[in-house]
This record gives structure tokens, sequence and C-alpha cells, in this order.
């Protein structure tokens, strides 16, 4: 027999084990001593939703215990989470209805909400690296992530548009640009604008696999982004797909992208692996609202853990590749792990 096989056969005609694999288990130390795993603060990007005003905390209802702050409290909100060792925050704003129209023309407002709130934040705490949601939703009058004619989101133009907000966005500060919108070209479009107007140093994390997904219902009622109309699927992609996520983002690097991202993530770590593997630049995964709310749902009503899910959660989609997370349960997992 085989003398590195798990049963050793004796003279003797008994068997023993050599190899007993629940010896690296038997405690918490061991385990933690063993993990192949670690989660850790610096791994989470804290999504964070502006509002306008002053002192504004709103409670998103499909996100329990999560807001939506006006920039004071945002400000707050960002030294609290720099104390705790989380280095990166994603910003959202909620656009005031009368500023949409199909053009995104209040992406572009070097006074907008998104830029007085990239500064305010960058001179409380210049450290925190500030990332940026670069997508026309927000800010469109139809609720998409482009311009729209005649029923359809325009990808050239829209583009135009994307690249000059990420401009916008540099000039007020931004370290990252995450265009979050899949339309075709961007990241090179991008990376152009930003050289041309010697943003050397800003950096793009790419929506390079964002998938066409029912698990970001709770996200667009924090923003109000819905679609006006039919629904994303000409430029998110199709969830039957594995081998397409690979070659959009191989040429998203190829276009000058630094970070590159999977959404969601739970129901995609298969796809997380084959990013990872597929590149050499750091892979980040955004942990959803849908993902979230289902975690909070299931444990409000006595049906799971809530602290077990979420580092069981957090730590599947770090396993399955991804080096950063961005997650609404940032928070959380730091004071759990601590």
């Amino acid at each position: 027999m085989n003398l590195m096989a798990t049963f050793y056969y004796q003279k003797t005609k008994t068997m023993h084990l050599i190899r007993r694999n629940r010896i690296l288990r038997q405690s918490q130390a061991i385990r933690a001593m063993v993990a192949e795993t670690i989660i850790k603060p610096s791994d989470f990007i804290a999504p964070l939703f502006i509002v306008e005003g002053q002192g504004v905390k709103e409670e998103i209802s499909s996100m329990q215990n999560y807001y939506r702050m006006s920039i004071d409290l945002t400000v707050k909100e960002v030294k609290e989470l720099w104390n705790m060792g989380i280095k990166s925050v994603l910003l959202f704003i909620k656009c005031d209805d009368k500023l949409k129209d199909n053009k995104g023309t209040e992406a572009l407002n070097p006074n907008g909400l998104m830029q007085r709130s990239i500064k305010a934040i960058k001179d409380t705490c210049p450290e925190m690296v500030v990332m940026t949601d670069v997508a026309l939703d927000p800010f469109s009058s139809y609720g998409h992530d482009g311009i729209v004619e005649n029923n359809e989101i325009v990808n050239d133009p829209t583009v135009e548009v994307l690249a000059a907000m990420s401009v916008s966005h540099a000039e007020a500060g931004a370290d990252f640009v995450a265009p979050s919108d899949m339309m075709d070209g961007r990241i090179l479009a991008i990376r152009a604008a930003l050289e041309e107007n010697g943003f050397t140093k800003t950096g793009i994390m790419s929506y390079s696999a964002k998938y066409a997904s029912c698990f970001y219902g709770p996200f667009r009622d924090a923003l109000d982004s819905a679609p006006g109309f039919g629904d994303k699927k000409t430029y998110q992609m199709d969830y039957s797909n594995r081998i397409e996520a690979v070659k959009e983002t191989l040429m998203d690097v190829e276009e000058g992208a630094d970070i590159v991202m999977v959404k969601p993530a739970m129901a995609y770590l298969d796809i997380i692996r084959e990013v990872k593997n597929a590149v050499d630049v750091p892979v980040s995964a955004y942990h959803v609202s849908g993902e979230y709310a289902m975690i909070k749902a299931a444990a409000k009503m006595g049906w799971i853990d809530e602290n077990k899910a979420v580092l069981e959660s957090l730590t599947s989609i770090k396993r399955a590749g991804a080096d950063l997370i961005a997650t609404y349960f940032a928070k959380d997992a730091v004071r759990l792990i601590s």
C-alpha cells in the first residue's frame, strides 16, 4: 500500500490513521493559526449615500440601519470609519429631481453635491481614499446610466459625459473614480481625459463585470434611481455568462483600469475567482444592497445569526479572490473582527 494514503496497514493487520485532519480544528487558537483567509479592516470599502441639507440622517427603508446623510454628518462618519481602520469610502449622491435631465448636466457642476462632498471629506480626513461613483443614473430624468435617444441608451455620447464627470471628480480631489455604467470604451476615454487634464495620479476602479441583477433594488430606493422605462439589460451583463466577464475585465485592464470589480458578490463568487485568475491588478467585489437586506431580514426573523452570517459571507467573498470588498457591513464587520 502507498504510505502516503490516509490509512497505514501494519503487519499486525490493524488499521491506523496517519493523517488526522481534525487536529488542526480542535481549538479556536489552532483554527486561527492555520486560517487560509483573513479579513481585516483595510479590506473594506464603505459605501456612503449623501443628500443635501444640514444634520440630515434618513434611514433607507429597505436597508435596515443604513442611512442617507448630509455632508456634515458624512464627514463625521468618515472620521469614525478611518479611526476603525477602514481606509476607503465609495460616494453616491441623491440628486434633487429638479436637477435631473437626460444629459446628466448636474453631474458636471463643479459645485454639485458630489464635488462638495469630495472636498469636505478630503479637507477633514485627507488620508481617506475617496472613490466616487461615475454613472448618469442618479442625474438622469430617465433613471438610466446613459443618455437616452429614441428609447435607446446611446453609448458614445454617454462616454463623453462620463469622461468629463471623472475629470470633475478628480478636480474636487477624488483618489479613484469608479465608473459603474458598463458603457463600451469608457475606461479608455476616462483614462485619456484624466491624463490630458493632468490627473496622472487619479485611479480608476472599474465596474468591469457588473451584472443586470435583481439584488440592486434597495440601492435604487436609496438614490431614487430606478429606470423610468425598461431595464438595464442592454448594457449590464447577462447573469448567465461567465466567459464574457473575463473578456470585459481584460479589456478594462488594457484600457487603463487600476482596480477591477465584480458586482454583485455572493451570487457571483465563481466570477470573482475567474477574474482573479485572469488579471494582475487588484480585484474588488461589491456586496450589494439586496445581499445586505437579505441577511438583515433573515436575522430579524430569527432564522440566522446576523453576526455569523456577516463574517461567513465576507470571508467567502475574499476567499473567492476579492482583494477589496465594498460592503454595507463594513463597520459591523470591523467590530466583529476586532
